[in-house]
């Protein structure tokens, strides 16, 4: 239940208080280190140690993991996105095999199956409203498998019958792919362990500062430029929402409604 209702709050929301905590952290590491040069005025202060250093180094190196995971993740839901809608076109054109009779019966289920898969997507995170989408797309292609079936049995249409069985197959097929492509999120430790280490590293850069030297514009960059990384680390996991979303390709599904718009 916490990771899904995590999952549901905007990337953008996180970032805020996020930036927040890193100059709050950078700032306690300074009164820290600026405290024990008050109690040991016998103290020179030292900059980051290699211990220190290596932990810089491992936030970045996390950092850069789950961007290149995040965008990996987004990528192969465009190319999924993209998949589908040749699937599903391939198939609608296939319908032109058979006689207008049985024609007109597949497009017409295709036709709604089309609308659900284009709802599919713009629900959103939606849970319920997902699930009763892929619910409905399941019980219009069985529909239709049961008539390709039937249909198979019959010499007349087994030409056409034997094209589209596997065009069918795959748009089938492509909706288990699609939806489990949705459910596979970068690991919430994952983003756990990065904020921490992240959080750890504004408190030692600010804790490593020269007591004369710090900058409050560096450190305000820093945070800034930390938090964006972050941002995008999380937005591109969540292709439904944010301003990183899969929009123009799902597009292409909606293209789709063209087909029976010409041919009605």
């Amino acid at each position: 239940m916490g990771n899904i209702e995590f999952n549901h709050i905007p990337a953008f929301y996180l970032a805020f208080p996020f930036l927040f905590l890193l100059i709050l952290f950078n700032w306690l590491g300074f009164r820290v280190k600026k405290r024990q040069i008050e109690n040991n005025p016998g103290i020179e202060p030292a900059g980051l140690g290699p211990t220190e250093g290596s932990l810089l180094g491992l936030t970045a190196l996390l950092l850069s993991f789950s961007f290149g995971m995040s965008a990996t993740k987004f990528d192969s839901r465009r190319q999924l996105i993209v998949e589908e809608a040749n699937d599903i076109g391939t198939t609608i054109l296939r319908c032109d095999l058979y006689p207008d009779s049985i024609r007109n019966e597949f497009r017409a289920d295709l036709k709604n199956y089309l609308e659900s898969r284009i709802n599919y997507y713009q629900v959103g995170d939606d849970y319920n409203g997902i699930q009763l989408e892929l619910s409905r797309a399941d019980s219009i292609s069985a529909i239709c498998w049961k008539r390709a079936a039937q249909l198979s049995n019959n010499l007349d249409n087994r030409v056409a019958t034997a094209q589209m069985v596997p065009a069918l197959n795959a748009m089938i097929d492509i909706i288990a792919t699609r939806e489990a492509s949705r459910q596979s999120v970068v690991p919430r430790l994952i983003l756990d362990i990065l904020c921490v280490l992240t959080l750890l590293s504004a408190f030692l850069s600010g804790y490593g500062s020269k007591i004369n030297e710090r900058s409050s514009i560096l450190v305000v960059v820093f945070a800034l430029m930390t938090t964006l990384a972050l941002y995008l680390v999380i937005d591109l996991d969540r292709p439904r929402q944010g301003f990183i979303n899969l929009n123009n390709v799902e597009q292409l599904m909606v293209n789709l409604r063209s087909n029976f718009a010409e041919k009605n």
